[in-house]
């Protein structure tokens, strides 16, 4: 006799497809890196910003000659040997991002900071300037009025008072593009992805996961780098990017690192971290100095006088701590909770570590930053 399957061994059925179809903690490979020449390119420029309330920069040379030329371009030259007092505008660099694909019209954000004495922006509007890449290129023009997130503001006794920092503001959309960066994204026959770090193992099962999607298509060129093989026009390829950044890979587990800020006394131990079999004690010496000064009168009428005399005493403590042995661990928890038992506080655990590498217990790179 046939038993039809319960509703409960259908739901176990579906559970276990759907672990055989997707590999336990996979990551998208879009999170593990980024297709070379899809890149945002850094653009600055040079600027003049008017409109202040007497907190420019007050008769600067470069503020005056950004002035001149500014002006020069309305056909107003200022006479020979005359200096403006530009107490009402400031001279500022300007800087923002442009995105891949960007085309010309598209509007940027931009950053606008004082490089001189200015003390605010505030009620500002920077004056049309041109934004250049790192080739010497102009690739946006930007103007507008500043929003600025600060306050600065002074009494006539010489206190201050400031918010945040005014001497810096952004333009919302205040750049619009004029050029476009040729990324070579619509004739190369590769795509090289590259991964944010180098690892071998990583770059291989990425490899793996695009071909078992696309025989054939991937080859590794390094640690870091995968060539893909392509074709077509800007349609299929983007296509295919879509497709390649959304196929899911298991993260290969990173090299074991104990990452120490000296500064700080922080420690960061990420979860390859092992620990052999070592015995360590750790004590505490405290040195205690009390000084106790006593006023020394003179016997009444010996003619002699007040005198202050020294009292000091010195104690040293120091905490007995058994020597404690640490086990092989397996886990990170277990040597966290190692870690608990010793009761050390932060600086001395740097030093426990150190000397836990020098003596080879430490499966570990130990990094201090």
């Amino acid at each position: 006799m046939t038993q039809r399957p319960t509703l409960f061994t259908l739901f176990a059925l579906l559970l276990a497809s759907f672990a055989f179809a997707a590999p336990a903690h996979a990551e998208r490979i879009k999170d593990m890196g980024q297709f070379q020449g899809l890149r945002a390119n850094q653009l600055t420029g040079y600027g003049i910003v008017v409109g202040l309330a007497g907190t420019g920069d007050d008769s600067l040379d470069y503020s005056t000659l950004g002035m001149k030329g500014a002006v020069s371009r309305f056909g107003l030259t200022l006479p020979p040997g005359v200096n403006p007092a530009l107490k009402n505008a400031a001279a500022v660099m300007i800087t923002a991002e442009l995105p891949p694909f960007a085309k010309p019209g598209q509007r940027l954000d931009v950053t606008v900071s004082a490089i001189g004495k200015s003390k605010s922006l505030r009620g500002g509007t920077l004056v049309l300037a041109p934004l250049y890449g790192a080739d010497g290129q102009i690739y946006a023009m930007v103007q507008g009025n500043l929003v600025i997130g600060g306050l600065g503001v002074d009494a006539a006794d010489g206190s201050k008072l400031t918010v945040n920092v005014p001497s810096s503001g952004r333009i919302a959309g205040g750049a619009t593009v004029e050029r476009a960066v040729d990324t070579g994204f619509a004739t190369s026959s590769y795509l090289t992805f590259n991964l944010h770090q180098f690892d071998a193992t990583n770059a291989k099962r990425v490899t793996d996961v695009i071909n078992a999607a696309l025989p054939g298509s991937a080859s590794m060129i390094d640690g870091a780098s995968i060539a893909i093989r392509t074709g077509g026009n800007g349609d299929e390829r983007i296509r295919l990017i879509s497709q390649i950044e959304n196929l899911g890979v298991q993260r290969a587990e990173p090299p074991a690192k104990v990452i120490v800020n000296a500064r700080t006394g922080t420690v960061v131990i990420n979860g390859a971290v092992r620990v052999g079999t070592a015995a360590v004690t750790q004590g505490k010496l405290t040195v205690s100095i009390k000084e106790s000064p006593m006023v020394v009168q003179p016997a009444p009428f010996s003619r002699g006088q007040t005198a202050v005399e020294e009292s000091s005493e010195i104690s040293v403590e120091q905490d007995y701590r058994p020597v404690m042995l640490v086990k092989p661990t397996a886990s990170l928890s277990e040597l966290v909770d190692a870690i608990n038992r010793m009761g050390v506080p932060p600086g001395d655990l740097v030093a426990i570590l150190e000397a836990l590498s020098q003596a080879g217990a430490l499966t570990a790179e130990l990094v201090i930053i």
